[in-house]
């Protein structure tokens, strides 16, 4: 089994060590994992932005790099929205790049849907102690179903306490370009995902998209909030992300 890890560009530039958790996670499971060298961005901010050449272009450019492998699978919901449902719809009345960006769809999966599915039994490290809540991202929830698998995943880490926050299927108010055309309103929305996040009184919050945490993190630290971690759940199953 050969996979490509697509890592995306906030977790590469932003936060590498969620990529490197991925990476062990992967290698956990006896498969060979390449990091294709030459990935870059999928095309999501040109497609929210409404730049549909800009978009195709990056896409063309991934669906080639990543044909050789028999799976991709890629930490981050929204990534994994944009190569498994974007890509089709961009290339659906073309007969050279529509049937390779299906083919390409068909094998990509987000991380812990690939874990849940294909690696069951992946033995996870204690997490000694630690106390979390879970925010579900809009294009991982939405787009793909990603709900089970990361509390699936997250039950099988010994020690952990998982506790719900209310609304926790409520959007942080990132969405990409949206928090800073709409900051006012995006303020508003991650607030109150700062609050539900209060009220449960976890050591951390874990979620499956860095643009989220990032989001959350920061206003949580805007709001004086030193304490509660924000953590990529790749972090938490690969252990030394526990809280």
């Amino acid at each position: 089994m050969r996979i490509a890890l697509y890592v995306t560009c906030l977790i590469d530039l932003m936060r590498p060590g969620v990529g490197f958790a991925a990476l062990r996670l992967l290698e956990a499971t006896g498969a060979d994992v390449v990091v294709p060298p030459a990935q870059t961005c999928c095309g999501q901010p040109a497609w929210s932005a409404g730049d549909r050449q800009t978009a195709r272009l990056l896409a063309e450019k991934a669906i080639a790099e990543l044909a050789d492998y028999d799976h991709v699978v890629v930490p981050s919901g929204s990534c994994t929205d944009q190569l498994r449902n974007i890509y089709p719809q961009l290339f659906a009345d073309d007969g050279h790049w529509g049937p390779r960006a299906t083919a390409l769809a068909a094998r990509t999966f987000e991380l812990t849907e690939y874990l849940a599915r294909f690696a069951p039994e992946l033995p996870l490290p204690d997490a000694e102690g630690g106390h979390v809540t879970y925010h579900d991202s809009c294009k991982g929830l939405r787009g793909l179903g990603i709900k089970q698998q990361p509390r699936a995943l997250l039950a099988r880490v010994k020690g952990l306490q998982l506790t719900e926050m209310a609304d926790c299927e409520e959007c942080c108010g990132f969405g990409g370009a949206f928090s800073v055309n709409f900051g006012d309103v995006s303020t508003r929305i991650v607030d109150r995902k700062c609050e539900s996040i209060a009220t449960v009184g976890a050591d951390a919050v874990v979620g499956g998209d860095l643009g989220c945490l990032l989001n959350i993190e920061g206003r949580l630290r805007r709001r004086g909030d030193e304490r509660t971690r924000v953590l990529h759940i790749a972090e938490v199953l690969a252990g030394g992300g526990e809280s």
